[in-house]
């Protein structure tokens, strides 16, 4: 496996963790969620929160953890 393939996984990851944490859990937090809305934007805005903010610990994790493994001292 490329050294790279999870540098970028980790990158998607943080990217759209922080985007979904951003536009479906903070900016929805002072809206009132519609009750015949469907789909993903149903659910209520602490549930993309967390999940946003998990999905960045998850890249960062994978980030830091690969550099430490390609870094590491021999």
């Amino acid at each position: 496996m490329p050294v790279v393939l999870p540098y970028i996984v980790g990158a998607v990851l943080i990217v759209f963790g922080s985007l979904r944490a951003l536009y479906l859990g903070w900016q929805r937090r002072s809206q009132q969620i519609d009750e015949e809305e469907g789909g993903p934007r149903k659910k209520g805005p602490r549930y993309h929160l967390m999940v946003g903010i998990l999905w960045v610990v998850m890249g960062l994790f994978l980030v830091i953890s690969t550099y430490y493994q390609t870094h590491r001292l021999r």
